[in-house]
């Protein structure tokens, strides 16, 4: 058994014998989590012709999952810290697993949605209680550095997987198989849940129920109004959100605690994970067209294309960790924006004539190591200070700016891609260009701020 202080009480919870084993079970489930958001990106056309769908009915297939993930996923926090981190975690899993095989064998458009919707429900349940689970896989707060900074990389992991296997399951079977791949996976965690500790245990607490309304109706309406580009959706969002935070103030028990966001250093740790999510979502959106309209790709192929921001992606998690202990989480975020930015800037000089082994493949591999130091980075900063009673929560936070940051990437910096440029590809580089600087100056912002708070705190040395 291992102690965890909690309000400056000790408390007791079970640490696992092995926690790589038991880190190994948190990431699988991260990475599935996240590949769930783009596997089923390249079945489209397939899934439209089986089920006889319109392009209309795909935009319903495609957003259920992200609408319930990213809405509910703050609540999915608040109640693992309430529940218990393994209790919500494997309650998650469950429903995520049972929806995901039922995707599979879906013979209507609404049976489709309807299983996609819980699928996200799971994952916004599954998603904050693991990622609190770490505090108890790992007491130890050197090797919790090392593991969050890991764990930030796993998004990035789990996104450039999804792309891949996608390419890699359409070649060869049908496209029902990209949700029973998530399904098996589902089924091998479960049996290893044993293996995991129980954290906290749960408290007797009474829940903020219109904060908890109110919030995820503010996140769904936001996620769907951004990813439709629709004003009306997203302007509704941003209003209940306001409304959100004016009951939070006003609350004896708030769902989210004003002082967790009063932080500059998690506001701006925050930022950094929106945004480079933001650009990932629109790097693999616009270089698989890219691929596939001007390079004359197929989708095998396409997939293969992919392969070395994967190599990338597992670079950045070998040593992100590493770094992050040594150079601090805050240098390691503004480093990796500063590479996304790079990396950005030369795929912004794609063309209709750019070939694969040249500049274009540089930039394709620069971003994701940038994006994966950023995720690494940023992840520690934004969870340091947490209370462990607040370690769901603040893993649902997490999670929300990751899940917002695609929506706002693709609603701002596709219509950019559409609408400049002589070439479709032209547009594509137009947009890459845009997210390069957003990057250099999110950079800038987070440097600023880790000058401010290492100056606060030498002065308070």
């Amino acid at each position: 058994m291992g102690t965890v202080s909690v309000g400056g009480s000790p408390r007791e919870v079970s640490t696992p014998e092995r926690p790589g084993v038991a880190f190994a079970v948190l990431g699988a489930v991260q990475i599935t989590l996240i590949a769930t958001i783009t596997v089923i990106t390249v079945a489209l056309p397939a899934i439209q012709r089986d089920l006889g769908l319109t392009d209309t009915d795909l935009v319903f297939a495609t957003s259920a999952y992200s609408l319930s993930f990213g809405g509910l996923l703050v609540l999915g926090g608040r109640l693992a810290d309430q529940l218990g981190h393994r209790a919500v975690f494997l309650a998650g899993v469950v429903v995520f697993g049972l929806a995901s095989l039922v995707a599979a064998i879906a013979g209507t458009l609404w049976v489709l949605v309807a299983a996609r919707f819980a699928q996200g429900v799971g994952a916004a349940l599954a998603a904050p209680a693991a990622m609190a689970l770490l505090g108890s896989v790992f007491p130890d707060p050197a090797r919790r550095t090392r593991a969050l900074a890991v764990w930030g990389v796993l998004a990035s992991i789990g996104a450039s997987t999804g792309n891949i296997l996608s390419g890699v399951i359409l070649s060869w079977v049908q496209w029902r198989w990209v949700f029973v791949a998530p399904g098996v996976v589902s089924t091998a965690i479960l049996l290893c849940v044993p293996l995991l500790p129980k954290g906290p245990a749960r408290r007797s607490e009474r829940l903020d129920v219109p904060g908890a309304l109110l919030i995820t109706a503010g996140l769904t309406a936001l996620i769907f109004g951004l990813g439709e580009s629709d004003a009306v959706w997203t302007g509704v969002g941003v209003l209940v959100l306001v409304l959100f935070a004016i009951v939070q103030s006003r609350s004896s028990r708030p769902l989210v605690p004003p002082a967790l966001l009063a932080s500059s250093r998690r506001l701006a740790a925050l930022l950094a994970i929106g945004l480079t999510a933001a650009a990932m979502a629109t790097y693999f959106f616009l270089l698989a067209l890219f691929f596939q309209k001007a390079l004359g790709y197929s989708p095998l192929r396409t997939s293969a294309a992919f392969l070395p921001p994967v190599l990338a992606v597992l670079f950045t998690a070998a040593v992100g960790g590493r770094a992050a202990r040594r150079f601090g989480a805050g240098v390691l975020t503004v480093v990796g924006l500063a590479t996304g930015a790079a990396g950005m800037g030369l795929l912004s000089t794609v063309d209709a004539d750019s070939a694969y082994w040249g500049l274009l493949v540089v930039g394709v591999t620069l971003f994701p190591v940038g994006a994966g130091f950023t995720f690494s980075g940023a992840t520690v900063w934004a969870v340091q200070g947490t209370r462990p009673e607040e370690a769901g929560l603040v893993g649902g936070v997490v999670n929300t700016a990751m899940e917002i940051g695609p929506p706002v990437g693709l609603a701002v910096l596709v219509p950019l891609a559409v609408v400049h440029g002589a070439t479709e590809a032209s547009g594509y580089g137009f947009a890459f260009g845009w997210a390069a600087a957003a990057l250099a100056v999110t950079a800038l912002v987070v440097l600023l701020r880790h000058r401010a708070g290492a100056a606060r705190s030498a002065a308070h040395g």
